[in-house]
């Protein structure tokens, strides 16, 4: 039972606690239980929380007096420490943050689960301030891919996709600075998504700037439409948030996506994709004409979005660098690119961030003729643990699908659509207009009634 309890999607928990067939503390007791088995092994949380039962208790009262707290109370919520969480040190995956804090505040998302009782179950790991595509660092060591532990569950937001991949909770908070929500929901079968920029309000901003989005991340696609109702209340904190529309994300989730105009691109017109990845991504894209979908295979027509990126990302990480005092115990990588970032001048920024304009016009016209664009999520499946890539260059080279869409602040999900022949999960990337968080997560949601996710077999992993 208390296995059934930790696969539960947050609506069944919801429902259970509605009819009283089930009880937060029971759920908290079972999700606490998995993490003190699994944790050990694939290491997805540096922190657990000694009060989850307490929060689960108080829950569990209101229920009980049918006086529930908000859309969440009692579902069990990781926030990956690149969040400000309370009472919690935010330790940034580095050993240049003082524990001691203070830690006074939360961020946005955080605030918004506590008003809605969700139960805070602890904080997941990252790669030393989010940097990179894989979730290793100085701090924490090596995250583990549940399918395979000697593989990665890709970054900076893999923690988060390892808790949720293994039932160490429902939901997942993430962060998406070029793909950090997305890809190690590739990596690891789970769904993702990193809505417009904007859409969650975030403070801090991100030292990375507004490349850098907070998403949910989830098994099922209605329970991340259900955290994004609740992640994307307002913040007067954040002064580039959208303004506020009282949207809930699952009313019209099952409306499906007949007649939907969908453009399928295999690898955006210059992107290198392992084959065998290619080939499970082009098999799935027939899910969509079967629902009634009109799916046409069309590259969106950019250059390679590389060079704007980097630019972007690395004057960000250089800008982070130097607020770093004691820089010897940092990622070598981090003040590599850092240092890359610090002979970029003014005028080179500028320059990118004009071509980043042209590029998010560009997908602003192409979405006039296609309301959705799908392609595959990353380049290759899982890799080895241990490295930030498998082929030459930093880890953009082989996530050449996921940052274009934070430069243009565009809505993208991942949804996995297939297993490898040595059975590593493959994600599908469905990327939507500018504001159209709700037509990505009706997308998502078709496409996860033909293709359910998957879940990792447990039972192989070394003990």
């Amino acid at each position: 039972m208390s296995e059934e309890l930790c696969l539960l999607s947050a609506s069944a928990l919801l429902e259970g606690y509605r009819t009283q067939a089930l009880s937060p503390v029971e759920v908290t007791k079972a999700v606490l239980a998995r993490i003190e088995s699994l944790n050990p092994r694939l290491n997805a949380f540096n922190l657990v929380s000694d009060q989850a039962l307490e929060e689960a208790k108080a829950s569990q009262a209101r229920w009980l007096s049918g006086q529930p707290k908000g859309l969440l109370d009692g579902v069990p919520v990781s926030i990956k420490d690149l969040i400000l969480t309370r009472g919690w040190p935010t330790l940034r995956g580095s050993k240049t943050v003082n524990p001691k804090g203070p830690w006074n505040e939360d961020a946005p998302a955080t605030a918004r689960f506590r008003e809605h009782g969700a139960v805070l179950i602890g904080k997941t790991t990252t790669p030393e301030f989010g940097w990179k595509g894989v979730t290793d660092s100085p701090l924490t060591g090596i995250t583990r891919n549940p399918w395979n532990p000697s593989k990665t569950p890709g970054g900076s937001s893999g923690g988060a996709a390892v808790a949720v991949a293994c039932g160490m909770g429902p939901l997942a908070v993430g962060t998406d600075g070029g793909g950090s929500i997305r890809i190690p929901s590739s990596f690891t079968g789970i769904f993702g998504i990193k809505p417009s920029f904007g859409r969650v309000p975030a403070w801090p901003l991100s030292p990375f700037g507004t490349v850098a989005h907070v998403g949910p991340m989830t098994r099922h696609v209605a329970d991340a439409a259900l955290m994004l109702s609740v992640m994307s209340l307002p913040d007067a904190r954040d002064w580039h948030a959208l303004p506020y529309e009282p949207l809930d994300y699952r009313a019209g989730l099952d409306a499906g996506i007949r007649d939907l105009r969908i453009a399928y691109s295999s690898n955006l017109g210059y992107a290198d994709v392992d084959p065998e990845v290619a080939a499970i991504v082009r098999g799935s894209i027939g899910v969509f004409a079967d629902l009634g979908a009109r799916v046409d295979e069309r590259h969106p027509g950019f250059e390679n979005a590389g060079p704007i990126f980097q630019t972007h990302w690395f004057s960000g990480a250089a800008a982070l660098i130097r607020t770093v005092k004691d820089r010897q115990p940092v990622d070598p990588g981090l003040l590599e690119v850092a240092e890359q970032g610090a002979k970029i001048t003014a005028a080179e920024l500028i320059d990118a961030q004009m071509k980043r304009g042209a590029l998010g016009m560009h997908m602003n016209l192409f979405h006039r003729d296609y309301d959705l664009l799908v392609t595959p999520t990353l380049a290759v499946a899982a890799f080895d643990v241990g490295q930030e890539t498998p082929v030459k260059g930093r880890w953009t080279e082989w996530t050449p699908f996921t940052y274009p869409f934070n430069l243009t602040g565009q809505p993208a999900a991942s949804i996995p659509c297939g297993l490898t022949k040595a059975g590593l999960p493959v994600g599908l990337q469905i990327v939507g207009p500018r504001f159209a968080d709700a037509l990505v997560l009706r997308a998502a949601r078709a496409f996860e009634t033909v293709r359910p996710v998957a879940l990792p077999d447990l039972s192989r992993l070394p003990s």
